[in-house]
Formats: structure tokens, sequence, C-alpha cells
């Protein structure tokens, strides 16, 4: 498929849906914009209510020589409400959802919604989130004894990409020394410091946890989280802790009281079976918590005195979590549990911090779990990390696909947006709009091995500061640390390594970064797709003061003509990338170099 064109369009952002979360019973103006050219008699409003749906007129709120706008209302009847227009053509009708015009009929999957559940809080939406994985990120100097369990490794080694010992390299890394170089996240520009976790277990990743009442001394202790937290806070940036409530390690306490003790509390915190205990995947260090105990509800999810709770408050004032195997957490069988938990962690963290993020892990279709009432957001791999690694993989790449047992293919520009469009049609726009993005994480290989290519890595970094969502960069890739896989890529940051610190990388981050900051349609504006093509990507971001036009090249391409819809009769301003180039009729040209990364700010 190859787009040049503007078509009718909606989304949730504020030039088309009133800011603020609506209530029951509320009536909610909503507006569609249609090209000049389109040959749309009239637009209707369709919405589902109690299941069945109506279809209403809308009404020419105003028009121009380029587009007309038309407005409905939509009384928002059920907790979430759906809709979508209808456009009433000579030949036939099309319906316009959140994958954009379709001549045939749709599911409702894809439609627009409106929903009563607030959403991420506010300073989500404009957060670049920095993680750590605090064993490879910076060493205070203070020497600790090792664990029994660890492999002592020297902080210039080589992490192991996989086999026996991946777990177990224990490369010194600590909060005080996360704490000391604070400076360096303030100069790239982020402002929320993500940590794996923080608890102590008996591996490097800290995902098996052996109590949820202190930090591991390894890293230094609950002195030296608060410590952070205060740092981190007196610098006007925030800390997100990470939690697994899915299972703990097989050397918790909880656990342990309970095979000790089948009649202990602690027992009914855990799946059993016949002749032992269920785990995580099958891995016999990770028992599957039980969340039909409301003995486990008290002591891990609700109320200010829960595991949830208590790390929100002083001295640690977490401003959120982020929630590890989320998709996993409540689910055994015919035990689904996952969005009751959810909801109820969420109440908590409201209760304790009303401005508190919740983030969910999920690595396939988010969207059954995403309603809003539960996780803000998810870690977006499906809708932005997939398709971007498709469509920037060098040509022949023989990497292999994250979780599946075949290579990496390169897709097209056509069908990364397909994939974008369908992953972000199927959840309310708020969610949406607080996914967080990556180009690769500790679970994965590092984005500068996967696409190769400097040039390709300045339009990967593009689009991962100007979709919408929040942005996270995982520690070193500003620098240009490389990796084969997810463990592999946990290298130590090269604080005295000149010749492992690409300055050149970290400027691009820095200045990307510091555009996203200083644009509120970047932050904050709805998603118009302009060009889907083989090697060339363009959407605008757009609120009512700034449009921002967006365009990423992974090759060489034809280049293309800004609609003078788009221009007003002005010239655009570059805010990073190529000049435009006038043609003669007085247009604007977008260059069809490639690798490149035009973004300009239009009139």
């Amino acid at each position: 498929m190859s787009r040049r064109s503007l078509d009718a369009h909606h989304d949730g952002s504020e030039l088309y849906v009133p800011a603020g979360t609506p209530a029951l019973g509320d009536r909610v103006p909503v507006r569609v914009r249609v090209p000049s050219g389109s040959a749309a008699r009239a637009v209707h409003l369709r919405t589902v209510r109690d299941g069945e749906p109506e279809v209403t007129a809308t009404t020419l709120d105003r028009e121009d020589e380029h587009e007309r706008w038309y407005v409905a209302e939509v009384e928002v009847h059920n907790p979430v409400t759906h809709y979508r227009f209808l456009l009433d053509e000579p030949d036939g009708h099309r319906w316009l959802n959140g994958t954009g015009l379709h001549a045939r009929d749709v599911p409702d999957a894809a439609d627009f919604r409106l929903t009563v559940h607030p959403g991420a809080p506010g300073w989500a939406h404009d957060a670049v989130v920095y993680q750590v994985f605090p064993d490879r990120f910076a060493r205070s100097g203070v020497r600790r004894p090792a664990p029994d369990w660890a492999l002592p490794a020297g902080w210039d080694d080589e992490p192991l990409a996989a086999g026996p010992g991946v777990g177990q390299q224990l490369f010194g890394g600590d909060l005080r020394g996360i704490e000391r170089r604070l400076d360096h996240l303030e100069r790239l520009g982020v402002d929320v410091l993500y940590l794996t976790p923080f608890f102590p277990g008996r591996s490097n990743h800290r995902y098996d946890a052996s109590t949820f009442d202190h930090v591991d001394p390894v890293l230094g202790g609950d002195e030296a989280l608060a410590s952070l937290s205060r740092a981190v806070h007196a610098r006007g940036m925030r800390l997100v802790g990470d939690l697994t409530t899915n299972h703990t390690g097989a050397g918790h306490e909880w656990f342990r009281r309970a095979q000790a003790d089948r009649d202990a509390e602690e027992a009914s915190f855990y799946l059993w079976t016949d002749d032992g205990y269920v785990s995580w995947l099958g891995h016999d260090t990770l028992p599957k918590l039980d969340h039909a105990s409301s003995a486990l509800g008290r002591r891990l999810v609700d109320g200010p005195d829960s595991v949830i709770g208590r790390w929100l408050r002083d001295p640690y004032a977490l401003d959120g979590w982020r929630i590890d195997v989320a998709n996993m957490t409540g689910r055994y069988r015919d035990q689904d549990l996952t969005h009751e938990v959810a909801r109820r962690v969420r109440r908590t963290m409201t209760d304790v911090r009303p401005d508190a993020l919740l983030v969910g892990e999920h690595f396939h279709d988010a969207s059954l779990d995403l309603p809003g009432d539960g996780w803000h957001a998810t870690m977006n791999y499906t809708g932005f990390t997939r398709p971007v690694w498709g469509w920037t993989t060098p040509v022949g790449s023989e990497q292999p696909a994250l979780g599946l047992p075949v290579r990496r293919a390169r897709r097209s520009g056509a069908a990364a947006v397909a994939t974008m469009r369908e992953f972000a049609a199927v959840l309310p726009w708020r969610v949406t709009a607080a996914q967080w993005n990556m180009l690769g994480s500790h679970d994965t290989a590092r984005i500068s091995t996967l696409v190769g290519d400097r040039g390709v890595l300045e339009v990967a970094v593009g689009l991962l500061m100007t979709y919408p969502g929040t942005p996270m960069v995982f520690a070193g890739d500003e620098v240009g640390a490389t990796g084969t896989t997810g463990e592999h890529a946990r290298v130590t940051m090269p604080w005295d390594r000149p010749d492992d610190w690409d300055a050149e990388t970290f400027g691009l981050y820095r200045s990307l970064i510091a555009l996203r900051r200083e644009s509120p349609a970047l932050r904050r504006g709805g998603l118009r797709w302009w060009l889907a093509e083989d090697d060339v990507l363009a959407y605008l971001r757009e609120t009512p003061e700034e449009r921002v036009l967006v365009v990423a090249a992974r090759a060489p391409w034809s280049g293309a003509s800004v609609p003078a819809a788009l221009l007003d009769g002005g010239t655009p301003e570059v805010l990073h990338g190529p000049d435009p180039v006038r043609a003669p009729d007085g247009g604007v040209h977008v260059p069809g170099d490639g690798p490149a990364l035009a973004v300009w700010r239009l009139p």
C-alpha cells in the first residue's frame, strides 16, 4: 500500500475530543475532519449504547478551502462508550474507525472510545523515562562481599549472552552509584528514573525476590534507596520501581514459611499441585502467587501498608510501579483475576499517591487488559517496538525475532504503519498516549546492534521521540551500547572507557529529547498519517496551537510535496533535519534523502 494523501480523520486528542475525564451521562462533543475533496455528502456518528448500535447525524461545524469539520455529541452511557463515523458517498458509504477508512463493514474492536476511567497522571505525558538495571549502571566504590550465588565480574567484562551463569554474573553496580551519576540523566534530558527490581534475590536481575520488605544489601540497603529518592526528587525528577506480582523467588520468606507449614497463612499465597507447586513457565525458582487469597491481597496489594503502598510512602516515595509479567498475574487455568488485581493495585496507589503511574509488562496484544481502569499503560512492544524493529531491520539480516524461532523480517513502511494503527486502535486514546515506547529494554538486543547503521539509528530514535506515548531509553543506548540478546545487552556503562562512549550518539539522543520537550504537539498531540511507503513514514502531530510534520526515511526515496492544506501559505520551521525545498509553484517539497529524519513545525 502506498499512501500520499490526508484522509478523513479523528483521534482522541484535544483537537477532536475535549480534555478531561467524562462522567457517566455526560454528552461529549466529538469532531471529525474531512478533506474538501472528499466525496462525502454527509457524515453520521455511530455509537453503541448498552450493546445496541445507534446512528445519528453530525452537524457541519466549520469549513474552509481545504477541509470540513463536523461535530456530534456522544452520550457516555457506558463506562467505555464506543463510536465511529459513517461517510455517505455517491458510490456507497465508508466507515472511519481507529485504523482508518474502510469501504466495507468492520468489527467494533477498533472503534474510537470514550472512557470514564482517568488516564495516566499528567506528568507521564511529558516524561522521558530512563531505565536502569542497577547491577550494570555505576558503582559507588563501597566494597561489599558478594553473595554466595554470585559470579563476580570486572566492570569491563563482557556479559554472557546465554547459558549457565547469565543470571549470576555480578558487576557490582549499586544505588549510591546511580545517585552519583544523576548529572548524566539531567544532561541527557530524561526526567523519570525507572529501576528494575531492588529487592534481594538470588540473581542479578532480582525478579526472584526473597523479600519485599527491604532493599538488597548488595545495592546498599534501604537507606541507599531513600537517599536516591531524595536526590532524584530534588532535581525535579521522578522514580519508578519494578515489582513482580505474578511470582516470588523460591527463597522468598513467604514461600519458605509455606513449604515448612502448609497450614501457615503464607501457604494460601501460592498455587499448589498434587505433587508440588505451580511455577512461572516451569521455572521452579519462581513459585506463582494465588491472587484468590485475601491474605495475599492484604500483604501485597491492598492498602497503604501493603507492598504496593508502603514503597510509595516516605522515605522511598516512589512515583509509580512497573509490574513485571503483568499479563500473567492472577491467571492460571480457570482462574483469571488479572483485571481485578490491576484495579486493586491502582486503587491502593491512588489512595497513597494520587498522581502515581502504573505500567504493566506485556509482550503481545494487551488490548483486552487495557480498558483504562487498571494499568495506565504497558511497555509497548507490539504497537511500537516490533513494527519499528521490522521497518529498520537491515536487508538480509540474520538476527532472530524476539521470542520466535525465526529471523527478524524486514517490513515495508505500509506494514509497519498498519501494525502501529491496529494496536493503537484497540485501546482508548488516553492509553495509547501513555504507552511506554521503546527501541529496546533489558530483555532485548540493543538498537545499535539491530540496525547497524548510524543514519537508520537516527531515524529510529526520531520515531521514538516523536510518536504518541512516553519514550523509554534503556541506559547505555544513548552512548551506543551494543548487545545481541537481552542478557548480552546488559552491559555496564562505560564511564571510564572512552572508546565505548559514542559522543555523537549521545548528542543525537540529547537533541531529540530536547526537541520533544520543546514541542507540545510531540508530547500531547494527535496522530495523523500522511505517508506510508516501503522506505518512508510520515505523520503529523497536532494540538490546537501547533502542528509538527515528521518524515522518517530508512533509505533514499522519491520525495514528496507537502499538501497545500498543511502550509497555509507559509514556510515550515526546521526543528531537525534537512531544509524544505521550494518548488517553482511556490509549494514545499520534502527531499528524498535517506536514511534521514525531518521534523518541521508547519504554519
